[in-house]
C-alpha cells in the first residue's frame, strides 16, 4: 500500500506538474491542496492520514499540539533551510523527520524592487486609470537616482537589494543591530549610526532582516513618525517586523508617501481585513520566493527528500 503524502498551500496547483514526481510515484500517492486551511483543526482533520507532508516556507505552524493530532506522520519537508513554526524537538519525540531544500534569494529581491518602482512610479493607480478610460497621467513619479534608499538588515537579500540600488545611482546606507562598518563598506554601501538615523533620512527604506524576539516590532509608530512625509516603506520580509496597525495609521493619516508589502500577520489575509483597502498601500500576496525557478528547487528536492528518506537515508535533514 502506498504511503500518503500531502503538499500544502498550492495555491496556484502547479506542485504536481512543475517537477517530475515519478521517482516516488510507485511508492507515494501525493494530494495537492490548493486551499489554506484556517485552522489547526481543519488542517489535522485534512492530513490525519497522511505519512509525509510537504510545506511552504514558513506558511504553516507546526507546533506540539498539531504533531499529537497526526499519528501517522513520518516525513515532513519545508521549503528552505531554516523554519522558526515547526517545532523540532517534538518533531523528534514523535519520530518524524524534518527535511528542507535549498532557496533562492533572487526571487524576494526581484520582487522587492519591482514593489519600490511600483510605489515610485504610480506603475497600479495609473494603469488602472488607463484601462478604465480614467485621467491620462495623474501622478508625479519619485525619482530614485540620487536619492537615500536605506536598509534594514544587510544580509544576503539586503546586499543585492543594495547592489541594484547603486546601480540606480542612489546613495544605500544600512543598518541592524549586528552591522559593522567593515561589512557595510565590503558591499559598497554606508552603515547608519542608528535605526533612527536611517529612517530620519531616508527616501525609500527597505526591510530585510529575520524575525525574531529583538525584529519583533522593530518598527512602529515612534518610528515611522521619524520617516519623511515624502517617504516610502517596503517590507517583504516578515509582517510581524512592522507594527501593522501603526503602518495602517500612517497610511491612513499621510503621514509617509506610501508602502508596499508583501507579507501580513494573517495569511492568507481575510477578504474585510483594513490593508486590503488601505490607502497608498501597494500589496502583493506574499510572492517573495514565488518563482517558477524556486519553485522547481523546492518540489524538485521535496521528491529528493521522500525518495532519500523512504531509502533509510534523508537527507537535507532540519532541526
Amino acid at each position: 500500500m502506498k504511503l500518503r503524502c500531502a503538499v500544502l498551500d498550492d495555491f496556484q496547483g502547479v506542485a504536481t506538474s512543475i517537477v517530475d514526481w515519478s521517482p516516488v510515484a510507485d511508492r507515494v500517492a501525493v494530494t495537492a491542496f490548493r486551499e489554506h486551511f484556517g485552522s489547526e483543526d481543519e488542517l489535522a482533520e485534512a492530513v490525519a492520514d497522511f505519512d509525509i507532508i510537504v510545506t511552504l516556507r514558513e506558511r504553516v505552524a507546526f507546533p506540539a499540539s498539531l504533531f499529537a493530532r497526526l499519528p501517522r506522520l513520518r516525513l515532513l519537508v519545508a521549503s528552505g533551510m531554516r523554519n522558526s513554526v515547526i517545532d523540532h524537538a517534538v518533531a523528534r519525540e514523535h519520530g518524524v523527520t524534518v527535511c528542507g531544500t535549498a532557496s533562492s534569494a533572487t526571487p524576494p529581491v526581484e520582487l522587492t524592487w519591482a514593489l519600490l518602482l511600483g510605489l515610485a512610479r504610480g506603475i497600479v493607480p495609473e494603469s488602472a486609470a488607463l484601462r478604465a478610460g480614467g485621467p491620462w497621467q495623474s501622478t508625479v513619479g519619485a525619482d530614485l537616482a540620487g536619492r537615500q534608499l536605506g536598509l534594514l538588515g544587510l544580509g544576503k537579500i539586503g546586499s543585492l537589494v543594495a547592489r541594484v540600488g547603486l546601480a540606480f545611482g542612489m546613495e544605500v546606507v544600512a543598518w541592524s543591530q549586528n552591522l559593522t562598518g567593515e561589512r557595510a563598506a565590503e558591499v559598497g554601501v554606508l552603515k547608519a549610526a542608528s535605526k533612527e538615523e536611517l529612517l530620519g533620512g531616508s527616501d525609500f527604506v527597505s526591510v530585510h532582516l529575520a524575525l525574531g524576539e529583538r525584529t519583533r516590532g522593530l518598527v512602529g509608530a515612534a518610528e515611522l513618525a521619524l520617516m519623511k512625509p515624502e517617504a516610502y516603506l517596503v517590507n517583504t520580509s516578515r509582517a510581524a517586523i512592522v507594527d501593522q496597525d501603526a503602518l495602517l495609521a500612517a497610511l491612513t493619516e499621510g503621514r509617509i508617501a506610501g508602502a508596499a508589502v508583501d507579507v501580513f500577520d494573517i495569511e492568507p489575509l481575510p477578504a474585510d481585513h483594513p490593508l486590503r483597502t488601505a490607502p497608498r498601500l501597494l500589496a502583493t500576496p506574499h510572492l517573495g520566493y514565488v518563482s517558477r525557478d524556486n519553485y522547481r528547487t523546492y518540489y524538485g528536492q521535496a521528491v529528493e527528500s521522500i525518495a532519500a528518506f523512504l531509502a533509510g537515508a534523508p537527507i537535507r535533514r532540519l532541526g
